[in-house]
């Protein structure tokens, strides 16, 4: 049967599954007749987080070339390509170009829509028709009986006869913006909060969250309200005379910033770089889970000492030597060794640092391998627990953010400049949002203190920069998929369903669903997708039809996606799935993990 495909979506996933479709064009060709792209942009092959449509020429990305999964040609190598007085419209005045710098978002959106150009081009010299829809948003998902899938518009326009669909759709920003109350829900697109030619936001401007979109924020709107000139002691920030009145004022509950860019030895993650399918497989238990706690002593463990051992960090490994110490332990002592009493200044001397071991090419090989290894266990996710998915997701997330965060060091040298101006502010404690106030045009915030006092604050702007969670099941954009049980909640069981109040009291434990049997779930965010990123129906079996690679939508199964890596990580799996149920009579309709993690083995994409 002829196979027309269609995704939903053009940025980086997608083009990864174009240039995978690419490499074994070979194969593809001799089944796909048409791929037809839909992107509601009226650009395709950029993405959102890099469109000059929703970000700013100061905002910069927080991923160097040697860390960009490769296309056609390296980031490095395309805009040592391009002219001069192009890069600098990309904000690109520093030469030469270096692989281990970041670039502007703005830089990175043209680079892939270069990329995504040159692969429809190589796809339509081999015979397959590629056809590009722009400006289309796709509002509905609608299989028919047989092996075809039709799509609707927003407009109202169908699109008839896919035999598979690829949801590659980005962010979904769905909090609605207020600004008659001068809140917004999302920064983005960053231009609604700039001020007009020359006017300023005299006044001090409120974030949730210390982010990497907060730090956007930051820097967009400071480079309108003051200048940045470096001196003999580093970046400095002079206000404008009539802006004054700004300021930044981050909230966290934390109290903490993110972490620095470092130097790594490897810079692409590698699912199976510390472990094997054999091993990974071998700590299956016989109720049918990954134990966190066995993943840790068995694989963690031990690569983490070999990683302190590089770094020379005797106390940690004496540490990690000792069996008592879990990954709880683990967490709390490297939680409270990055918990500085001001923020600022210990991320003052981490620039220091970073800055020393980026210029003398000194990795810092622990902060690498916890990264690898939380790679490793997102794409295992679904053998764990509801236990270990809370875990995970209240107790071991906000350090990984925190620590892992890697936000690029001339971002922090703009920070601190900032700081060290009286600009910016970070204020610790829980953040309520009241949008409610006796002033009319503002936002109230409540915010809760280590002691349990609460504080009212006015802003007249507040931002949400909390980052993008998963969707709610019922906010999934293809309503004919949930109508007909086409799609799923994820989640995970519990190991101890009758523990689960006592759970309760740790985890604040929400959406659970238990059957008559008394096997207890927990609804982990989204939809439910197989090993291959097929879509699960209700009653949990696979439609080799349909797939989503959306992020936003399958963070439940998925919840350590590492961007851009991930993007192509994601791709190589569903591409090779593809592969096999074109060559299969029948397609396969369960697509176990044991199989699919087969092919994490030996692939330097992974």
């Amino acid at each position: 049967m002829e196979k027309h495909i269609a995704i939903i979506g053009s940025g980086p996933t997608a083009i990864y599954i174009l240039k995978h479709l690419q490499e074994d064009v070979s194969f593809f060709k001799t089944f796909v007749k048409s791929i037809t792209i839909f992107e509601k942009s009226t650009i395709g092959g950029m993405g959102m987080p890099y469109h000059p449509e929703m970000t700013d020429i100061y905002n910069l990305s927080n991923i160097s070339s040697e860390e960009i999964p490769m296309l056609n040609e390296s980031l490095v190598s395309w805009l040592n390509n391009q002219p001069k007085e192009i890069l600098k419209t990309y904000n690109i005045q520093e030469f030469p170009i270096n692989a281990s710098k970041v670039y502007s978002r703005i830089a990175l959106g043209h680079y892939f829509k270069d990329q995504f150009d040159v692969l429809l081009e190589n796809l339509r010299a081999e015979g397959v028709v590629v056809e590009e829809v722009y400006g289309v948003s796709i509002s509905d998902v609608i299989p028919q009986k047989g092996n075809v899938v039709h799509l609707l518009s927003s407009n109202g326009k169908v699109y008839n006869n896919f035999t598979n669909v690829i949801i590659a759709t980005g962010h979904i920003w769905s909090e609605k913006d207020q600004p008659e109350i001068g809140y917004y829900g999302s920064p983005w697109p960053i231009h609604k909060l700039l001020p007009d030619k020359n006017t300023y936001h005299n006044y001090p401007i409120g974030t949730l969250g210390a982010s990497l979109s907060a730090f956007d924020v930051l820097t967009s709107l400071a480079h309108r309200h003051g200048t940045f000139y470096n001196t003999g002691e580093g970046l400095q920030f002079k206000i404008h005379p009539d802006a004054r009145g700004f300021k930044i004022v981050m909230h966290s509950a934390e109290g903490w910033l993110p972490h620095l860019q470092y130097e790594q030895e490897k810079p692409i993650r590698e699912i199976y770089r510390h472990t094997d399918n054999t091993e990974m497989m071998s700590l299956i238990d016989t109720a049918g889970f990954l134990p966190l706690n066995n993943y840790f002593d068995k694989i963690c463990r031990p690569a983490l000492i070999t990683a302190f051992e590089k770094d020379g960090n005797r106390p940690l490994i004496a540490l990690l030597s000792e069996s008592h110490i879990g990954i709880l332990e683990f967490v709390e002592h490297m939680a409270a060794a990055h918990d500085y009493v001001n923020s600022f200044e210990g991320m003052r001397k981490e620039l220091e640092q970073a800055r020393r071991d980026i210029e003398h090419h000194k990795p810092t090989h622990w902060m690498e391998t916890l990264d690898d290894l939380m790679y490793c266990l997102n794409f295992h996710s679904e053998l764990l627990s509801a236990e270990d998915h809370l875990f995970l997701k209240q107790k071991m997330m906000p350090f990984l953010m925190n620590v892992i965060a890697a936000l690029p060091l001339p971002s922090a040298r703009i920070l601190l400049a900032l700081y060290d101006a009286g600009y910016i502010e970070l204020i610790k404690g829980k953040v309520k949002i009241l949008k409610t106030s006796s002033q009319i045009g503002k936002t109230t915030i409540q915010v809760a203190g280590e002691t349990g006092e609460e504080t009212e604050i006015d802003y007249t702007l507040f931002i949400n920069c909390a980052g993008q969670g998963n969707i709610e099941f019922a906010s999934y954009p293809f309503p004919t998929l949930i109508e007909n049980n086409h799609v799923r909640k994820a989640s995970a069981r519990f190991r101890n369903p009758t523990e689960i109040s006592n759970n309760d009291t740790t985890f604040n434990i929400k959406n659970i669903d238990t059957d008559s049997d008394y096997e207890a779930y927990l609804f982990t965010g989204g939809i439910a997708v197989d090993s291959g990123y097929s879509i699960m129906n209700s009653m949990g079996t696979s439609d080799p039809r349909l797939y989503d690679v959306s992020f936003v939508h399958t963070a439940g199964c998925r919840p350590y996606s590492y961007g851009l890596q991930a993007c192509n990580a994601t791709s190589v799996i569903l591409v090779e799935q593809l592969k096999r149920n074109f060559s299969q009579q029948k397609p396969n309709h369960h697509n176990s993990i044991t199989d699919i993690t087969q092919i994490y083995e030996g692939n330097a994409e992974l």
